[in-house]
């Protein structure tokens, strides 16, 4: 049975090669979100046990009162979490994103390509999605935050349950970006067909 159905992805694979492509992708990708999901929670508790969390973090402003990053000093959600909640996130993230990176060009895409290229560029396009993904962040973080632990009143575990709405918004909007650079950074070149001349000894 397995053997069956591997022929048959084989063959759709074969025919339909996007579309094998983003399933894997995506099959992958809920890989990584759980991994996140798992360390998220970990990273912060190491990181909140630190003075860092009352180290305000807030770089790159917008305007007078918007910044890219912004991690107010202080407990989340009267604070931004501080420089505990930034380190937490990032490495998280850069942990689960250098896996994504062997998984992707491997298992999706079958790259050949030269791998510390293909690394530059999905390093470049992790730096500039991180960048607009920290903006889209400043926007809904401190309201969700305040949603579950406060409005709610779920404390502690509105808390947890921020932290995975959060993780899982950042996934969805990494999903639907990566894919198409993907394409692009991860090419798969058909080794070349060689064809070897008989020598026929005369009659």
């Amino acid at each position: 049975m397995f053997v069956r159905i591997r022929a048959r992805w084989a063959l759709f694979a074969a025919t339909r090669q996007t579309l094998a492509q983003l399933i894997v992708f995506a099959v992958l990708n809920v890989g990584m979100t759980v991994l996140q999901l798992v360390l998220m929670p970990i990273m912060k508790a190491l990181f909140g046990m630190t003075a860092l969390v009352d180290v305000g973090f807030q770089a790159l402003p917008i305007g007078s009162e918007y910044y890219i990053f912004d991690y107010a000093a202080g407990p989340l959600p009267d604070g931004g979490g501080g420089l505990a909640y930034f380190l937490a996130v990032q490495l998280t993230l850069a942990i689960a994103q250098v896996l994504n990176f062997f998984a992707q060009r491997n298992i999706t895409f079958k790259s050949n390509s030269n791998p510390w290229v293909a690394a530059a560029w999905y390093t470049l396009a992790y730096v500039v999605i991180s960048f607009g993904a920290a903006a889209l962040q400043g926007l809904y973080k401190a309201p969700v935050y305040d949603l579950f632990i406060s409005v709610w009143g779920l404390g502690a575990t509105g808390e947890a349950i921020a932290d995975m709405v959060t993780m899982l918004i950042n996934a969805l909007i990494s999903c639907a970006v990566y894919f198409p650079i993907f394409k692009i950074i991860f090419p798969s070149t058909p080794a070349p067909v060689v064809v070897v001349a008989r020598e026929h000894a005369d009659a």
